[in-house]
């Protein structure tokens, strides 16, 4: 008896995923004149994954949906959608909010006949009742309002004869039909919004189901795993005479966090440049970085299957790597356990790094997903630039590694320092890893110092200090920290401050410019 095959639904709504990041800004593409980049889209689903919805015709994503919650109290006063949204990362989501508020919606104009902005709507709806939260509200554009304004005078008789029919707007009218109510104008709302001159229509949905003074039930979108365990290696730079004997050493650590089960282990930075202490002569400083360059895919392929053969995600320090283009970038992989390998350039290398080296900055600073949420990697210097945390912090980081590599007591404490500060002021964990011992023939690895050590935030959930652990200094070692995920969501959403979402966005923000 042979099976009836069910028909695959040509139409599915469900929630988005990072894998659809690329499908979303093709689509924004064909929306606006400016389409989305990734970061403020990994920002809203790391932060809301349930609010995120994508519509899929026919195997082609056709429309996408964003939510995030918020407090009565901030949701039905007058605001920007920079200041409600986080500038569009919605860092600024409440787990205990008790409104869903609307950041995006966008349906590919040539798939308008599908209802799926009604689906969307849904889909909110939904969400709001199961979680028993009052409303929903948001800010509607009023696309026609450039156009009629002369004719009405102002924008609040706009809306009333749209309410009375009396004029047509495609976007109002549409909402008002899926039982919105306009709740108030909100003024300079999205600036670039010619069409709406800059307004929109605060528009909410009451939730029947729930009493006014009823409190909505709390969510957190549960951590991945709620403990993580983390490693630093502080490697002592030797000589060595062979790449195998590089490959032993990298090999041993990574087999010691496994027995230890680590989650994670981080390398210093240019750790790699052991390799050059492979030949008895002294090269000068640009073509001994031009010779490191040629080991770029033999360490990949070695941090990749140590990452497979041990089940711990990598994070290998950094390397010099060239580029396409020719240039010399300071590169770190980070080398996941389930086989996948991301690079993360140095945003900012050092005068010493450029004057000696010609080492060139990287321009694209992205979170990481792994299974055990999203983290992010700066490299030494970099974490010197409290812009760059931010933004990471945005798309939803949770986790910081710093490899980096100083000379000097002075050196260190500038990354030391800044790593604290970005621990407190993001509400985020640090790792920092670094090296010791010296190479007498390797230009710029002749003296290290370094203490190495996994930070955290500064208060009463956290390890005194906020230090989890530390390392003794110029001593080969390696530290291990169980580092609470659920506690640290906690603490930024209940904490005794709340840095994260205490930011002033309608005064400032961290905005990245796209650079080819």
């Amino acid at each position: 008896m042979s099976k009836k095959l069910t028909p695959r639904p040509k139409l599915v709504v469900r929630n988005a995923t990072l894998k659809d990041i690329d499908a979303i800004i093709e689509l924004s593409g064909r929306i606006y004149q400016e389409p989305y980049l990734a970061p403020p889209l990994r920002g809203q689903i790391n932060h809301y994954s349930e609010g995120c919805f994508v519509a899929i015709y026919e195997d082609t994503l056709i429309g996408y949906c964003a939510t995030m919650r918020t407090t009565e109290k901030k949701a039905l006063k007058l605001h920007t959608w920079i200041e409600m949204t986080g500038n569009g990362y919605c860092s600024t989501h409440k787990p205990d909010g008790d409104y869903l508020y609307g950041v995006e919606v966008m349906v590919d104009p040539n798939c308008r006949g599908l209802r799926i902005g009604e689906r969307f709507y849904r889909e909110r709806r939904n969400l709001c009742q199961h979680y028993r939260l009052k409303g929903i509200t948001f800010g509607g554009r009023l696309p026609l309002l450039s156009r009629r304004l002369k004719q009405t005078e102002t924008v609040q008789r706009y809306i009333e004869l749209v309410q009375a029919k009396k004029i047509k707007d495609p976007v109002l009218g549409f909402q008002l039909r899926q039982g919105y109510a306009v709740l108030q104008v909100l003024p300079a709302y999205l600036p670039e919004d010619t069409e709406s001159l800059g307004f929109a229509a605060q528009l909410i949905w009451h939730n029947a189901e729930v009493d006014a003074t009823e409190s909505s039930q709390t969510h957190q979108r549960a951590p991945r795993q709620a403990v993580v365990r983390v490693a630093s290696v502080q490697y002592q730079q030797r000589a060595i005479k062979s790449f195998a004997e590089f490959e032993q050493l990298a090999s041993y650590f990574v087999d010691v966090v496994c027995d230890y089960r680590s989650d994670f282990v981080c390398f210093p930075e240019l750790f790699t440049l052991q390799l050059l202490s492979m030949s008895d002569e002294r090269q000068p400083p640009e073509a001994a970085i031009a010779t490191l360059t040629e080991y770029t895919e033999q360490i990949k392929d070695l941090f990749h299957r140590l990452a497979i053969k041990y089940n711990v995600n990598i994070i290998a320090g950094s390397h010099p790597t060239k580029m396409r283009d020719g240039s010399i970038q300071n590169i770190s992989m980070i080398c996941l356990r389930d086989g996948a390998v991301h690079i993360q350039p140095k945003i900012h290398p050092t005068p010493s790094e450029r004057f000696w080296w010609n080492i060139s900055g990287g321009n694209k600073l992205n979170v990481i997903d792994t299974d055990c949420g999203p983290i992010g990697v700066l490299i030494c210097y970099d974490v010197e630039f409290p812009e760059l945390s931010r933004h990471l912090i945005d798309q939803g980081a949770n986790i910081l590694f710093v490899p980096f590599c100083t000379d000097e007591r002075q050196g260190y404490l500038r990354v030391r320092y800044s790593a604290q500060a970005r621990a407190v002021e993001n509400q985020c964990y640090v790792v920092m890893a670094g090296n010791v011992g010296n190479l007498p023939r390797v230009h710029a690895m002749d003296i290290q110092y370094a203490q190495s050590c996994i930070l955290t935030p500064c208060d009463f959930a956290f390890a005194r200090d906020g230090i989890a652990a530390d390392t003794t200094p110029n001593v080969e070692q390696v530290i291990f920290a169980d580092l609470r995920l659920d506690t640290l969501y906690e603490a930024r959403h209940s904490g005794t401050v709340l840095n994260v979402h205490d930011r002033r966005h309608d005064l400032y923000s961290v905005v990245w410019h796209k650079k080819k």
